[in-house]
């Protein structure tokens, strides 16, 4: 009798993990709330994001990073050297993190605002390195930030 009650239980508890999987199976997330680029030089970025791309900054931290609010999602500009170093005396127990070498961001943006950003970038002394269409028409510019990162203006309908 042990044995089968075993099974029984055994049977039972996969049944209500299944449950428990297909629930959570149908749970994923709503979207990018931060997306975050590696930079040395704080002010350089500040220059870049809140003066040439005109985004509104949030908050500064020293060297330590810069926040800029992006529609509905946050960039944050964070300065590695900075981050990497775990704070026990930090009241927000955020993890030590940090990346080297050239990230990628993508702006969207319609048609006609590539064609502004590309005189406006051009005229502030950044090169375009590339500006093509996308095998589904959708059109892209591709720039540097100072610091190296590789930005790109997109139309949304790159992917939707």
């Amino acid at each position: 009798m042990p044995i089968a009650f075993s099974i029984a239980a055994f049977a039972a508890a996969r049944i209500a993990y299944a449950g428990i999987m297909a629930a959570s199976d149908k749970a994923s997330p709503k979207g990018i709330l931060e997306a975050a680029l590696y930079v040395h030089d704080l002010d350089a970025a500040e220059r870049f994001y809140g003066g040439v791309l005109g985004l509104e900054r949030i908050m500064r931290a020293g060297n330590r990073h810069v926040f800029y609010k992006v529609g509905q999602t946050v960039l944050l500009i964070f300065n590695p050297v900075e981050t990497r170093i775990a704070d026990p005396d930090s009241r927000l127990p955020v993890p030590p993190h940090g990346a080297d070498g050239p990230g990628h961001l993508c702006f969207a943006a319609s048609a006609e605002e590539i064609d502004i950003w590309r005189d406006r970038l051009t005229a502030a002394g950044h090169a375009i390195e590339r500006d093509f269409n996308w095998p589904n028409g959708a059109r892209s510019i591709y720039f540097r930030d100072p610091a190296g990162n590789s930005i790109e203006m997109a139309e949304p309908q790159l992917w939707f």
